[in-house]
């Protein structure tokens, strides 16, 4: 009890000091999201390097890295369907990279999509500066950040049956139903945000419903990916959470449910 309350004063410490600095950057838009996400991919390609290819890490990581800045500055708000043409020749170019570098070429390319799609469909979603892009990357860091913190929360208090003990044996049944509960709530809330064309409580709640559950599945990847790596933590960057993969996990695969919720809504919400 004692280490789990110690565990839950680092991750709240934590906490206190990334979200506001994150929804700063969401909330000053372009290009300041962009700038962001460089230096996040660069910390995340090193963390990535790290578990995949700890022989020849640095290589590695400066090849997963460039790919990703490359794709992050090729303008995604407006040419998404370049940046991900570029996207996939970066992974390709880091796999033949590895393998010549005699490292898992798999593993490296897998790499660049792994941590580049998401990041590209945020600066997607956060289109410019407009208010419902505002909105809908919000929308992905709120549920995120509401679905994982409970999530703990129940599962320390409550317990009960493993979710996934193969993988992840700290994980619990009970922490999954109060996370999914969270995450509807929190996106529910979010239709009472203004000036975003989003005017539907029960459309922003399923979609914080549907992205909770990709936030839990992103937690469950990422312990089936440290597990094939024999890893504990992605890095020790963050106090409480380990890397800043640990820390992201969840909301990368929340971000791709908003990004295909932005997308349902353009075309049967009538909105932006």
């Amino acid at each position: 009890m004692v280490f789990k309350l110690r565990d839950m004063g680092l991750r709240a410490a934590s906490a206190l000091v990334l979200a506001p600095a994150a929804l700063f950057a969401v909330w000053l838009g372009d290009p300041w999201i962009v700038g962001v996400l460089v230096i996040a991919c660069v910390v995340l390609s090193f963390e990535w390097a790290r578990m995949s290819a700890p022989r020849d890490w640095k290589a590695i990581a400066a090849a997963v890295a460039l790919a990703l800045v490359a794709t992050l500055l090729s303008n995604p708000t407006e040419a998404l369907s370049f940046s991900l043409v570029v996207l996939v020749f970066g992974a390709a170019a880091a796999g033949v990279f590895a393998r010549l570098r005699k490292q898992s070429g798999i593993d490296a390319a897998y790499g660049v999509l792994y941590l580049g799609w998401p990041a590209l469909l945020l600066i997607w979603l956060r289109d410019g500066n407009t208010a419902v892009g505002f909105y809908w990357v919000t929308l992905a860091f709120v549920v995120a950040w509401a679905s994982d913190i409970v999530a703990f929360l129940v599962g320390s208090a409550v317990g009960g049956p493993k979710l996934w003990p193969r993988y992840s044996p700290n994980k619990t049944w009970s922490g999954f139903i109060g996370g999914l509960i969270a995450g509807t709530v929190a996106g529910g809330a979010m239709a009472a945000l203004p000036e975003t064309g989003i005017a539907s409580l029960e459309w922003s709640a399923l979609l914080g419903f549907c992205a909770a559950l990709a936030t839990m599945a992103g937690d469950l990847w990422e312990s089936a990916l440290k597990r094939r790596f024999g890893v504990k933590d992605a890095g020790n960057l963050i106090p409480g959470h380990g890397g800043l993969m640990d820390r992201v996990d969840g909301l990368m695969f929340a971000i791709v449910i908003v990004a295909v919720g932005r997308t349902l809504w353009h075309y049967f919400g009538g909105g932006a």
